[in-house]
C-alpha cells in the first residue's frame, strides 16, 4: 500500500508524449528533460522517504514500543530505502542511458550508410511537423551541414549526445531526497507529548509541500496532486497504524 501511495504523482513526470516511428521502428519522440530527470527522482524519492517511514514508525508506535525502539525502526528504514533507492534510480537510469547511447550508434551507421535516405527522412519530420516542402528542405539542409548527427537526435529521438542523463546524479538526488523525506517523521518522533499526532501533522505537511512543489514544476494542478497525496498518505498511515495494533496485541511467540 506504501509503495503504491508513494508513486501517486508519478503520471506527472512521465513522457506522455505519444509520435510516429520512425525507419526500422526506430522511435521519435521528445525525452524527458535533464529537469524532469532530477525533479522525478527528487520528489519521488521525498515521497516515498516520507510514506514508507512514516508507516514503519506508526506501525511499531501502535505495538506501545519504547520512544528509543520507534527512533530505531525510523533510522532503519531510511537507511534501507535510501539505499533501495539509489540503487534502483542507479540501474533504471543506466539502463536508459546504454539505450539512448545504442540510438546514438545507430543513427551515427545510418548517417554513414544511407545519407541520402537520412537526409529525406529528415524533410519528412520537419514536413511534418507543419513546415512546407521548400521551407523544411532548407533547414534540413542547413542543419545537415553544421552537424548531421546532432540534427537527426534532436529531431528523431529528442537526444542531446552531450547532455545524457547521469546515473550517479540521479541516484543521489533520489537518495538524498529519501532521507530528508524521511527524517520528518523520525523528528517528529521524537516528541513525546502526542508523538504519534506530530508524526501525522509532520507527515501531512511534508506530502502536501512535495505535492504543491510538484504538481506547479511539473506544470499540473496544484489541488489535486496534494488532495490525491494527502489521501493516499492517510490510509496508507492508518493501515499501518491498524497492523501495529493488531500486531502489538498478538502473542507471535
Amino acid at each position: 500500500m506504501l509503495s503504491l501511495v508513494a508513486v501517486t504523482n508519478r503520471d506527472e513526470f512521465a513522457d506522455t508524449a505519444t509520435a510516429p516511428s520512425g525507419h526500422d521502428g526506430e522511435p521519435h519522440s521528445g525525452a524527458v528533460g535533464s529537469k524532469l530527470n532530477w525533479l522525478r527522482a527528487g520528489v519521488l524519492g521525498a515521497n516515498d522517504g516520507l510514506l514508507s517511514t512514516a508507516g514503519l514508525v506508526i506501525g511499531v508506535a501502535a505495538t506501545a514500543a519504547t520512544p528509543g525502539a520507534i527512533v530505531v525502526a525510523g533510522v532503519a528504514g531510511l537507511s534501507a530505502g535510501a539505499s533501495a533507492m539509489a540503487l534502483g534510480e542507479y540501474v533504471s537510469v543506466s539502463t536508459q542511458r546504454d539505450t539512448e547511447k545504442a540510438w546514438i550508434a545507430k543513427e551515427q551507421r545510418e548517417l554513414l550508410e544511407q545519407p541520402e535516405e537520412e537526409f529525406d527522412e529528415l524533410v519528412g519530420l520537419y514536413t511534418a511537423k507543419g513546415l512546407s516542402e521548400a521551407t523544411a528542405r532548407q533547414v534540413a539542409t542547413e542543419l545537415t551541414a553544421a552537424d548531421p548527427l546532432r540534427a537527426h537526435l534532436d529531431i528523431e529521438l529528442g537526444i542531446d549526445q552531450e547532455e545524457l542523463t547521469n546515473p550517479l546524479a540521479a541516484a543521489l538526488s533520489s537518495a538524498v531526497a529519501f532521507s530528508l523525506g524521511a527524517l520528518v517523521p523520525i523528528a517528529a518522533s521524537l516528541i513525546a507529548w502526542h508523538r504519534m499526532l506530530w508524526i501525522v501533522l509532520a507527515v501531512a505537511v511534508g506530502l502536501a509541500v512535495t505535492g504543491y512543489a510538484s504538481a506547479a514544476l511539473g506544470g499540473a494542478n496544484r489541488r489535486t496532486a496534494v488532495i490525491r497525496l494527502l489521501v493516499g498518505g492517510a490510509a496508507a498511515m492508518a493501515i499501518t497504524y491498524a497492523i501495529g495494533r493488531l500486531l502489538g496485541t498478538t502473542n507471535l511467540t
